[in-house]
């Protein structure tokens, strides 16, 4: 098995947190996104991830590269990048890999996190995870049939056709057959409202005889704006407490705190005389004084102290202090 992870975007609705760190990095409930999205993926595929190939952009630099292929490594895997120059689009972004494209792939989009509860049968053609929506105007829809076989995929529809949208988690069994079907829009210049996009190729693989499956997830969870990132933190935190999992780590000192669970507290972190939660992410080495905090994610290394902050994000080596909500904070920022 191979996952092929498109990244490749600049995330501005992140902004500013997307200015120093690409928004596939930015840690939720202590894990960057992509890290818990490969784990998450890794424990429904069981055994046999081979290598995990990341599409990003030229500019994220060395320590971004490194980061990614230490992901890739936990996994037993190999770690291999690729880079996409212009946006072109879904099928041009999964194009980039074109040398890991073949056997079972697995086709991932960094930008959402899932709950889910299957085992990945590899011997269908492919499976497409899907979630109903309420609004399916912004994302690719599929149509499915009474033996609930795909039976049409539109992409960004302008008028109802389906509320199954699709999640951006994509399984091919045949990685050389999408390689081919792909390069087929790239050579011939199909594109869809000015892009390359695999719904296309999807469509033609379909005619060809291919079928395919709609897979469903229990929770989709979006990470595409700074309000839903921090529910996201929330969401799997929850997860993480109803599942037993570790949240706080052994190293945390504390002094006259109070920590109303389910929170997560990572190493070296110091709070003193703080009511802390719930739905509370503070990255390593951080610290918080005389403040309430809850629903925020907080990052490494920062140092909050007398403030009231409720529905917050804010990034690494920040100096914060005073009341407010929704706040949203960038890294190296100082407010004393």
């Amino acid at each position: 098995m191979k996952i092929i992870v498109p990244m490749a975007g600049m995330g501005k609705r992140m902004r500013p947190h997307t200015l120093t760190v690409p928004k596939p990095l930015i840690p939720v409930a202590g894990k960057p996104i992509v890290q818990k999205i490969i784990e998450d993926l890794a424990k429904v595929c069981g055994t046999g991830i081979e290598e995990v190939a990341f599409i990003i952009g030229p500019s994220f630099g060395a320590a971004v590269e490194k980061e990614l292929i230490a992901v890739a490594k936990k996994l037993g895997a190999k770690g291999s990048i690729y880079y996409q120059e212009e946006p072109l689009g879904t099928a041009h972004a999964i194009m980039c890999a074109r040398e890991s494209l073949d056997g079972n792939v697995l086709v991932v989009f960094a930008d959402t996190l899932f709950k889910a509860d299957f085992t990945l049968d590899r011997s269908k053609d492919g499976i497409i995870w899907v979630q109903k929506v309420e609004d399916p105007k912004p994302f690719g829809v599929v149509k499915v049939n009474s033996d609930n076989i795909i039976t049409d995929f539109v992409e960004k529809p302008e008028h109802f056709v389906s509320d199954l949208a699709i999640i951006g988690i994509y399984y091919f069994r045949d990685g050389l057959n999408l390689r081919k079907e792909l390069q087929y829009l790239l050579d011939n210049d199909v594109r869809d409202k000015g892009e390359y996009q695999l719904t296309n190729a999807l469509e033609n693989m379909k005619a060809k005889g291919l079928k395919f499956e709609p897979g469903q997830v229990t929770e989709w969870l979006d990470c595409g704006n700074k309000n839903s990132t921090v529910f996201t933190n929330s969401r799997i935190l929850q997860f993480m407490h109803d599942a037993n999992e570790k949240l706080i780590d052994d190293s945390v000192k504390l002094d006259q705190v109070t920590i109303i669970p389910p929170c997560f507290i990572g190493k070296n972190v110091k709070m003193k005389r703080s009511v802390v939660g719930p739905f509370v992410s503070i990255g390593d080495d951080s610290t918080v004084e005389n403040s309430v905090i809850g629903n925020c994610m907080i990052q490494t290394h920062t140092h909050i102290k007398n403030a009231v902050i409720d529905n917050a994000m804010i990034g690494s080596h920040v100096h914060y202090s005073g009341e407010v909500k929704d706040l949203s904070i960038g890294d190296y920022t100082t407010n004393l």
